[in-house]
């Protein structure tokens, strides 16, 4: 897979959502969208099937980033400017998601927003609430809405744990990128309510990010990807750097995963290890978690082959760090009633 098509496939159609971001945020200030969508959200909650109650003796490990959608149009409508060609696969539903990861003992998951419905979490809170045990998730607000804090609480409720937040959504200088009204909002809610902050960026955006992390150190961030270092091909010292200072702020997390895009040999990603050595020693593994970001690592490569990297190829980890990393702070940050 070309550095080109990787950086396509971890950006999520990144520029769609920009583009929704910029036009329609006074449309949709007044939540009338959200609120319609999301008051028939008890209605539309299918069966869970075949798929039974959460076991942790088989199915330990929590997957703390994948997207999900449905080829389900008219119950699920896209945002404004998608098309059904851009959902590369045509379908990833909560079913297929659980199919694929429960085999290799995986039963919990963080579910992303996916770009293709914009600013409506419905599908996501949808399939929440058809797997409480299974799933919680992380939603997209506007940060131009009206009261994006309230918005914060209501998701709450509905098993939100974390808000995607990245440079495209404002479009502001890459320097002070997060100073916006609406995002102190939002920073200073979850603050009290601990929803974390997720950052899908490039490593450019760091420097706001660190600083946001010490305006409101009670805020739990989480930077994802690894930000994205290595996804050109390209491992720069000051950029694996920056990332491990950031460090430095007790309320900043990683997510460890989207091998697919980051490593230029691919499978078994040995290449990632130095990389990945160092960060784990800059937060502890108590701060990293690993994040499938299915389904873009299952198109060429295999979920096993993520899960693999840590249990099996990346030696500096004792089996406390792999608990802590396969699961432990995933659960700790984002399933808080399982603690």
């Amino acid at each position: 897979m070309s550095s080109i098509s990787r950086r396509d496939l971890l950006g999520g159609a990144m520029a769609g959502l920009a583009g929704l971001a910029i036009s329609g945020g006074s449309e949709r200030a007044d939540g009338a969208v959200q609120e319609r969508n999301t008051a028939q959200t008890t209605a539309r909650v299918r069966p869970r099937g075949q798929v039974g109650p959460l076991d942790l003796k088989t199915e330990p490990l929590i997957d703390a980033h994948s997207h999900i959608w449905t080829p389900d149009l008219d119950r699920y409508p896209l945002a404004e400017g998608f098309t059904r060609d851009d959902m590369q696969p045509a379908s990833f539903t909560a079913e297929e998601l659980l199919k694929t990861c429960r085999p290799l003992g995986v039963g919990r998951v963080n579910l992303i927003q996916m770009s293709y419905y914009g600013f409506d979490n419905s599908y996501m809170l949808d399939m929440i609430a058809a797997y409480p045990d299974r799933f919680v998730g992380t939603a997209i607000i506007d940060p131009e809405g009206v009261d994006p804090a309230a918005e914060m609480a209501k998701l709450a409720s509905k098993g939100v744990r974390a808000f995607r937040v990245q440079p495209q959504f404002l479009n502001l200088p890459i320097d002070r990128w997060l100073d916006h009204p609406g995002y102190e909002s939002m920073f200073s809610y979850a603050s009290e309510s601990k929803q974390a902050i997720s950052f899908l960026i490039d490593p450019d955006a760091l420097p706001e990010v660190d600083r946001v992390c010490r305006k409101y150190p009670e805020t739990p961030f989480i930077v994802d990807h690894l930000a994205r270092i290595g996804v050109d091909g390209e491992f720069r010292e000051p950029e694996i750097e920056a990332l491990c200072d950031l460090a430095r702020n007790p309320n900043a997390y990683v997510k460890v995963g989207a091998f697919y895009a980051l490593s230029p040999m691919g499978p078994p990603y040995r290449d990632l290890a130095p990389m990945i050595r160092r960060v784990v020693a800059a937060y502890g593994s108590h701060r990293c978690m690993w994040e499938s970001d299915c389904p873009f690592q299952v198109v060429d490569h295999s979920y096993q082959a993520s899960i693999d990297l840590i249990q099996s190829h990346l030696d500096f980890l004792d089996d406390d760090d792999r608990q802590w990393l396969l699961a432990g702070t995933a659960e700790s940050l984002l399933f808080p009633a399982a603690n």
